[in-house]
């Protein structure tokens, strides 16, 4: 047998089979015991041996469909080195579908009234949390196995430069990944015979099949430059007899990513170096969270909006709201409202950035700039749809054509919608503070956004986002 792959039925490569084979029955256990478990929640003083025979069938059922449906998003693919929280999200997309198809089924045949409800809800959380659980202690295990130098993977990493240094570091500094860097390859003469993190770099390309085939390498990783298109060519022909896996990590982290991802447009693989976040379900979802908490609040302030109306009007002659254009999603340009602090026209010959402090307002308008409530128009803003209860501010065009030439990355802030609240402002970022610490924390919220995120800005806004000594 060619020793390309002779170690393939040794230990450490037979648990790459045996694995997936474990999962998918742990799985298929788990659907049944969490419906058994469910079942005697709801029916305490029911013997499993009395269950009806169609609780008996709809749990069959529903084990067979996860047998075909969870391999469909990659349950049973190599985790080694991805988070638990994606883990957890594809668990639960994928039994989340299964256990639609069941309520489907339910409703096809017009049996729905055959079960009980608290029955299935009840399965359905506890097969989440018993498949998550008992996919973490597997995955445990096998990390204290791989700690023990069992069922590792060996890796040849092409590019000794500063992107294959930093995944050299990665990987020694997480040994629960199983994952054994034995190489270093780079074309540059300077790096012959030298060491990084304790790897020797080999600066003979041509070796690198033979180097494969010698030591069963499992993975090469080309840790190569977006220009290096011809050399990856080159590696790829060089090893077209070795079977061994071939990864690219292109360097593109000198960049500044925005929701990153790889993907596939008409056969080809693309990859997202800068993208919204509101795409798809996250955008019904952003737009369900817009329109039902714009309702709830607006109904809940309705008379604070209605006492400062009137403050607003007694207070100073002219129109008690304050319209004016605003740069939001996707560079549109949308009317914003907002309480009028100013007199009329105080702006209308002289447009500038900053000094809001200096600005002349009513004294009613400074109580309302100073504790925020001259925001608070737009919620409606918000249920028009021209803004988001949470986002990066918006600002007049004139300011943003000044700025997207000064500022990194200033016009990302708009691959959301504009928010009466954001990140930025609940941590202190308003008013004449920096605006790069500003597009800073907008980048990091168009990053890092969820459901939950938004939740959390709005809950701290009660606390943080009206009195601020930074607004005018």
């Amino acid at each position: 047998m060619n020793n390309t792959k002779s170690n393939l039925f040794n230990s450490g490569n037979m648990s790459q089979y045996s694995i997936p084979i474990l999962s998918r029955f742990f799985d298929f256990l788990a659907v049944i015991i969490a419906a058994l478990i469910a079942f005697k929640i709801r029916f305490f003083e029911v013997p499993f041996s009395n269950m009806p025979d169609n609780y008996l069938l709809m749990i069959s059922y529903a084990a067979l469909i996860s047998l075909i449906v969870f391999p469909w998003f990659g349950l049973y693919r190599s985790w080694r080195g991805e988070s638990a929280f994606h883990q957890f999200r594809i668990v639960l997309i994928a039994w989340t579908v299964v256990w639609l198809a069941v309520l489907v089924a339910l409703f096809s045949f017009k049996a729905s009234a055959e079960y009980s409800r608290i029955w299935v809800t009840t399965w359905y959380f506890v097969a989440l949390v018993t498949m998550f659980i008992v996919r973490r202690l597997v995955y445990h295990l096998l990390n204290i196995f791989r700690e023990k130098g069992l069922n590792h993977k060996k890796v040849v990493i092409y590019g000794a430069g500063a992107l294959g240094s930093e995944m050299l570091n990665r990987v020694q500094a997480a040994k629960w990944t199983g994952i054994d860097v034995i190489a270093l390859f780079d074309d540059n003469i300077d790096l012959k015979n030298k060491k990084i993190s304790g790897i020797k770099v080999i600066t003979s390309g041509s070796d690198l099949p033979e180097y494969v085939t010698n030591h069963n390498v499992d993975e090469v990783w080309l840790a190569l430059p977006l220009r290096a298109e011809a050399k990856v060519k080159s590696i790829m022909y060089d090893l077209r007899h070795n079977i061994v896996n071939i990864k690219l990590l292109p360097d593109i982290f000198g960049m500044r990513l925005i929701n990153h991802s790889v993907g596939e447009m008409l056969g080809f693989p693309i990859v997202n170096l800068s993208s919204t976040p509101m795409d798809g379900s996250n955008r019904l979802l952003k737009a369900a969270e817009d329109k039902v908490l714009s309702i709830i609040i607006i109904l809940l302030i309705s008379p604070l909006l209605f006492i400062i109306a009137i403050g607003v009007k007694l207070t100073s002659p002219g129109p008690v709201l304050f319209r004016q254009e605003r740069v939001g999603w996707n560079g549109e340009i949308f009317t914003m409202f907002k309480f009028r602090s100013m007199p009329v026209d105080v702006e209308a010959s002289d447009v500038s950035w900053g000094g809001a402090k200096n600005k002349a307002t009513t004294k009613f308008g400074a109580f309302i700039r100073k504790t925020s409530l001259d925001e608070l128009p737009q919620f409606f803003n918000v249920l028009k749809g021209d803004m988001s209860i949470v986002g990066p501010r918006p600002e007049r065009k004139v300011f943003v054509d000044k700025f997207k030439d000064e500022i990194p990355d200033y016009m990302k802030k708009h691959l959301v919608k504009a928010g009466v609240t954001g990140w930025a402002q609940i941590n202190g970022w308003r008013g004449d503070t920096d605006l790069a610490k500003r597009i800073e924390f907008d980048m990091f919220y168009i990053e890092n956004w969820s459901f939950w995120f938004d939740v959390r800005i709005i809950f701290l806004t009660v606390f943080k986002g009206f009195v601020n000594k930074n607004a005018y």
